[in-house]
């Protein structure tokens, strides 16, 4: 079994820049205080590491 983070959205993309929106849609998240289980990977990682202000880890498993 893979390793899975829960990722939540704690700010929005209003008046950021379009490069952090399209990280947020990447991360399948674009409302606020939605959640989402994703595999624990670098690619993952550096992407919620780009917006650490707009996204928190509520959860690690595996």
């Amino acid at each position: 079994m893979a390793k899975t983070i829960v990722v939540k959205q704690i700010g929005s993309p209003i008046r950021r820049p379009g490069k952090q929106r399209q990280t947020l849609i990447g991360l399948g998240l674009n409302k606020m205080h939605k959640t989402r289980e994703l595999e624990d990977t670098p690619s993952v990682r550096g992407m919620i590491n780009s917006i650490p202000h707009m996204v928190e880890i509520v959860e690690e498993k595996g």
